[in-house]
């Protein structure tokens, strides 16, 4: 897997993630797989085959957690945005030109894994981030979307 950036708070979430996963979760789900192939013939044991399919979906899990922390660089989320420009780990609020009702929309621009509950997030590398990246408040930024070419003002940008 390619570098993911992170802020601290979000790798040691996900750190503490990938060691519950495997320390309590290897074990329950061996409890789980355990139990249901007490209850016999394997080949038509619904409980057995979805605690067999639980067990894949964690291990790819932490898989996927082990690729993503072991190449992840720890950002600054203090520093995202602070020298006025769009970065990785800034929250940017956007107007959609053309609009009528001149809705602010804020993003943030990094790794899915740092999902928050206020704000949205894209990735650095979709159409929209890598429009975004390195431009100042009041700018308009042009981005190919799905629907066509969309352009948007920066109306700030913070952490």
């Amino acid at each position: 897997m390619a570098e993911t950036q992170l802020t601290r708070d979000t790798f040691d979430r996900l750190q503490a993630e990938l060691e519950d996963l495997k320390t309590r979760g290897r074990v329950e789900i061996a409890r789980v797989i355990e139990a249901a192939r007490a209850l016999g013939d394997l080949s038509e044991n619904a409980d057995y085959h979805a605690a067999k399919d639980s067990q894949g979906k964690m291990e790819a899990r932490i898989r996927q957690l082990q690729a993503m922390l072991g190449g992840a660089v720890i950002l600054d989320s203090g520093a995202a945005g602070a020298n006025g420009e769009v970065a990785t780990g800034a929250v940017v609020s956007l107007r959609y030109v053309g609009d009528d009702d001149d809705e602010v929309e804020r993003y943030l621009l990094g790794s899915i894994e740092e999902r928050r509950p206020d704000v949205s997030v894209i990735s650095p590398n979709s159409p929209l981030g890598l429009a975004l990246m390195g431009h100042k408040v009041g700018d308009r930024v042009s981005y190919e979307a799905p629907s066509g070419m969309l352009e948007v003002e920066i109306v700030a940008i913070g952490a």
